[in-house]
């Protein structure tokens, strides 16, 4: 082959497939060492590498071999002074690289080669085809159609690629025929085995964004953005868009002059009807543009309960254009806005409106108005349900009445919502153990306690944590006044909560259970294991106590010690005013207590001590 034919050859080549050269360039060579490798049977464990002179069109191999005294096998060994040709300090023993091309290799090669550059230039074709449209995922692309059945169309792209758009992926309704020009949008791009596989779309809501970009400067440039889009293909669409310049109207630019730039994008989408509306940040404003073409009469919102959603009330001539063919035009306005919308004639409304307002009594205290309003409203709800015409005036108290009662019973969802909030954030500043006190050891005094009671607060932290939050609650109680208010707050400060308690499951010392709180004292007790070995007698019974002396003396006090403590220590809650009783001069009977192991029970139990003495401990307390 001489050199302009390996010129032409190779120029060509690389027209057709629209490849880089270089990629070119390694399939031929990786080719041609495939092909040595055929011609001399070589190894693959062999290096053996193909060059290509493009100016000469001579194919030149090289392969590695060992360089050796006398010559075996030519195809793996090579004479020590040929290897010094290519390598000067090459030595008996060392691997070389050197030229091997056999003769007529040209020939040998342009036959055996075709199939492996064929092969490898496919595989590049498809690499390439792969890494362009993947960049234009999302992107509107042209092609010719090639195939079409009820399933999908074959389009031929750029490239000599082929994609494909599903039968579910169409507008309803359109028919292609082969040869046809259609626009669609890069929806995904799979890498499969025969080459990428490219799905196209012409129902998704991004080949309506691209076109409108296309066909608006506006929103190419970012003067105008859009917001959102809905749309159910072939039917309607809606857009929100939005100015990112004052002075600028982003509907009349969506639409312009005489609606020719939308015309455009109707006539590509087979008449479909599309809605450009103004987003706008006040939910009841964008709701209300978003039902267009109807028209709202009002539009209360609410989002106490974390669920966005949306009463539309319209009249009753607009309420089959707002809910749209089949709930069509509903069912796109609240994709477009994010709400739930439930859409209302205004009679409809205003009986739902008079049953709220008559189940509820304090709504019904809130706004009198409404309530004085009542009597008419029902006369004209009568009046609708006998199909008698009503007068612009009693469509105007319908739609005044709504509001009222729509407006204010949002309002006190919002604001329970903030209470619940604020009383969560107080509760985390509360002891938990707060929470598991009774009202009734606040020590506040009976006749205000008795009020909370009736008013639903059980614990200290219930009462706590209102107070915390909002404590006009409590001072809007019945009964309860600035003096009660004041005995309240002064109860609830004296109280000590224990920091921690023993685990469940754990046991508490004797010492431990001394300093905990005199509530807790008891619980700590009991909490003491049983011992293991059964006790009979009195006697064992305190000859095991005197075992685990020195196990308790451990904590710093032992048992003995313990149990001639000051009974004063696992005294009840009286004990404070035993001692104001002394302080006054009056002599108080003293109670003392010792702590004793019950056999049967098998538990450390207190007992009255008796001033008799003896071994006998006397009844249980």
């Amino acid at each position: 082959m001489s050199k302009n034919e390996i010129a032409l050859a190779f120029n060509e080549v690389l027209e057709e497939k629209q490849l880089s050269k270089e990629i070119i360039l390694g399939a031929i060579e990786s080719a041609m060492a495939s092909a040595y490798r055929k011609a001399v049977n070589a190894s693959t464990a062999q290096h053996v590498e193909a060059k290509i002179d493009l100016e000469t069109g001579k194919v030149l191999v090289f392969a590695e071999k060992e360089v050796v005294e006398d010559i075996i096998e030519p195809k793996t060994e090579v004479l020590l002074d040929e290897a010094r040709q290519v390598n000067p300090e090459a030595q008996l023993g060392d691997m070389v690289i050197v030229e091997t091309t056999p003769k007529d290799f040209g020939r040998v090669a342009a036959q055996t080669a075709r199939q492996v550059i064929q092969q490898r230039i496919r595989e590049a074709e498809r690499s390439n085809q792969m890494q362009y449209f993947e960049r234009q995922i999302g992107e509107i692309v042209s092609g010719i159609v090639q195939a079409t059945n009820a399933q999908a169309t074959t389009v031929g792209l750029d490239m000599k690629a082929e994609g494909m758009l599903p039968a579910n992926q169409r507008i309803p309704g359109e028919r292609f025929k082969v040869h046809d020009r259609v626009r669609a949008v890069v929806l995904e791009v799979k890498d499969g085995s025969r080459g990428p596989q490219i799905i196209l779309s012409r129902g998704h809501r991004n080949f309506l964004r691209r076109l409108l970009e296309n066909e608006v400067p506006e929103i190419y440039h970012g003067i105008v953005e859009i917001r959102a889009i809905s749309r159910e293909p072939g039917a309607r669409a809606k857009v929100a868009v939005m100015a990112t310049q004052a002075g600028v109207d982003p509907v009349g630019a969506c639409v312009g002059i005489k609606g020719v730039r939308i015309q455009a994008i109707v006539k590509e989408l087979h008449d479909e009807k599309i809605d450009i509306i103004q987003w706008d940040q006040d939910p009841v404003v964008y709701i209300s543009k978003a039902i267009s073409p109807a028209r709202v009469t009002g539009v209360y919102v609410s989002d106490a309960d974390g669920n966005k959603t949306a009463t539309v009330v319209v009249q009753e001539d607009q309420l089959s254009l707002a809910i749209g063919r089949d709930g069509q035009n509903a069912r796109l306005a609240a994709k477009l806005t994010g709400w739930r919308i439930d859409i209302k004639s205004l009679t409809e409304a205003a009986g739902d409106a008079l049953q709220k307002l008559q189940s509820d009594a304090e709504l019904s205290t809130l706004i009198p108005n409404a309530v004085e309003a009542i009597p008419s409203i029902e006369e004209s709800l009568a009046k609708k349900a006998e199909n008698r015409p009503l007068t612009p005036e009693e469509f105007t108290a319908l739609a005044q009445f709504v509001d009222r009662v729509e407006r204010r019973t949002i309002q006190i969802k919002e604001e329970a919502a903030r209470a619940e909030g604020a009383v969560a954030d107080a509760h985390s500043d509360i002891p938990t153990a707060a929470f598991g006190m009774p009202l009734e050891k606040a020590g506040i005094k009976e006749h205000t306690f008795n009020i909370l009671v009736e008013a639903g607060y059980d614990t200290v932290g219930s009462l706590m944590a209102t107070l915390k939050a909002d404590s006009n609650r409590v001072l809007g109680l019945a009964g309860i006044g600035p003096k009660a208010m004041q005995n309240i707050e002064e109860a609830l400060a004296a109280i000590q909560f224990p920091e921690t308690l023993p685990a469940e499951g754990t046991t508490a010392s004797p010492v431990e259970a001394a300093s905990l709180p005199v509530e807790d004292q008891t619980i700590a007790l009991t909490e003491i294991p049983p011992v293991e070995k059964p006790i009979s007698t009195k006697k064992e019974a305190r000859k095991v106590v005197e075992e685990d002396e020195d196990e308790h003396a451990k904590d710093g006090v032992s048992l003995d010690e313990l149990f001639s403590m000051k009974p004063e220590i696992f005294q009840t809650a009286g004990g404070d005013d035993e001692s104001a009783d002394k302080k006054k001069g009056k002599k108080v009977k003293k109670k003392s207590v010792e702590l004793v192991l019950d056999e049967e029970r098998g538990e450390v139990v207190g007992r009255k001590k008796h001033k008799r003495g003896g071994d006998d401990f006397g009844e249980e307390e």
